[in-house]
């Protein structure tokens, strides 16, 4: 790992350490670096096309190349430009880099690892009848995921032999808000879109004491894969969530078909407020969760199964499903018991009336069910079936307990109630001791 204190074009951007940084590990202290160099005041917030966000891109260039990696966006990044207004054009960039897997054909299929460029830049205000202005710094939103991002690059160069797949690493000018460098990414600069098997989003890593999530749109592929990796020895393991913690980056990819992930901790109570300083953020965290990004991008990278958008295991729904909205697709989400968040309906109807089948327990049979259904403009639940099962009877009760939902408030587009689907995981869980059942929440 290379420390950048060598990087002298950007040692007007650091502060001095202090004392009690001389326990910190190398890669803390590394990941401090990055974090201070892109939430410095010189940065100015790092507003989509400004001058801020232009340094951003220039110092993750930099790293790039110092770390070795190739690049595949031109000096000075890809440029693109973004309509504002009639007589105005914005221009912002992506920083694109690759490390080659070493597979004779899985090289030419691409994980991508991204993460935002910008952010809110400045803000003049009044403060006792005085102009004052306030700069949005992003230490969290989003250096942190930034500097994982830079980070993992460095690793996975240094380990490219455990990499059958390449692994492109792309920094995403102008995303704050349309997302527009991911979309100019796949739109009109990578060509080899069609290749590119799962994309890996990293904003708003800082606040790990806050929880650790992954968010995959429910991709069941996804899931699987999280759940394998997080049954390993990891310092930190994700919840998965259904609920969107932020929109980002993931979007434009998932818009195209991709499988992707969001790692994030979510929100903060600093969130785009000026108190989003380096000093907010949780750097031990960051570590570990560098570690289990790692391991996740090791594992994707090798694996021999697809990472399939839509479940093939299950035949398509017909014509009569035509006007069924998926539930985060919705304006308004389906609520349960008042709230919009899936695990109150696991929480509350399913794991309070989930019966353990009498045969699965006598056979030892454990295992995740994965149910899919609609909710009727009406809020009755219909069309319930099992997307991924384990068994005749853990999947029959799974069925069971879901057909038995008490009605939800429907979802809304454009204020008009829609049939909507959604599906949930229903883990049917073992203990040792007596052969009694449990169930474990999977959300």
């Amino acid at each position: 790992m290379t420390l950048l204190l060598t990087v002298s074009s950007f040692a007007q951007y650091r502060t001095d350490a202090v004392y009690d940084e001389l326990y910190d590990s190398e890669t803390v202290t590394v990941l401090k670096t990055h974090v201070r160099n892109l939430a410095a005041a010189a940065m100015d917030g790092r507003k989509s096309g400004s001058e801020g966000e232009k340094l951003a891109a220039e110092y993750v260039e930099t790293v790039f190349k110092e770390y070795g990696l190739d690049m595949l966006s031109p000096e000075g990044g890809d440029l693109f430009g973004r309509k504002m207004d009639a007589d105005s054009i914005m221009t912002s960039r992506n920083v694109v880099a690759v490390v080659q897997g070493y597979d004779k054909k899985l090289k030419n299929e691409y994980i991508v690892v991204g993460a935002r460029l910008d952010n809110l830049g400045t803000m003049t205000m009044t403060v006792d009848g005085e102009p004052v202005e306030r700069i949005y710094y992003g230490a969290n939103g989003n250096a942190s995921g930034l500097a994982i991002l830079l980070e993992l690059a460095d690793r996975v160069r240094m380990n490219r032999i455990m990499f059958r797949r390449s692994v492109i690493f792309a920094a995403f000018g102008s995303s704050l808000d349309t997302f527009a460098g991911s979309w100019y990414f796949l739109n009109r600069s990578f060509k080899d879109v069609d290749d590119i098997k799962a994309m890996v989003n990293l904003d708003m890593l800082g606040t790990g004491y806050n929880g650790f999530y992954a968010y995959t749109s429910s991709n069941l592929d996804m899931n699987d894969l999280i759940v394998k990796v997080s049954s390993g020895l990891q310092p930190v393991v994700p919840e998965i969530t259904s609920e969107e913690p932020y929109p980002s980056d993931h979007r434009a990819f998932y818009s195209k078909e991709i499988p992707s992930v969001l790692f994030t901790t979510g929100r903060y109570p600093e969130h785009n407020t000026d108190k989003d300083t380096p000093s907010l953020l949780s750097y031990d965290m960051m570590e570990r969760e560098l570690e289990y990004i790692y391991n996740f991008i090791v594992e994707m990278s090798a694996t021999d199964k697809e990472i399939a958008f839509r479940s093939s295991k299950v035949a398509p729904r017909g014509p009569a499903y035509d006007d069924v909205v998926a539930y985060y697709d919705c304006d308004q989400r389906p609520m349960f018991l008042n709230s919009a968040d899936p695990r109150q309906f696991m929480e509350k109807w399913v794991y309070q009336y989930l019966k353990y089948p009498e045969k699965a327990v006598r056979e030892g049979v454990q295992g995740r069910v994965v149910v899919d259904f609609i909710i009727e403009k009406d809020g009755r639940v219909s069309d319930v079936r099992v997307l991924r099962g384990v068994s005749e009877e853990l999947n029959a009760e799974a069925v069971k307990v879901v057909s038995a939902s008490p009605k939800w408030r429907p979802g809304r587009v454009k204020g008009n109630k829609v049939r909507s689907s959604m599906s949930v995981t229903i883990e049917f869980k073992l203990e040792r001791k007596g052969g009694k059942s449990s169930f474990g929440i999977r959300k």
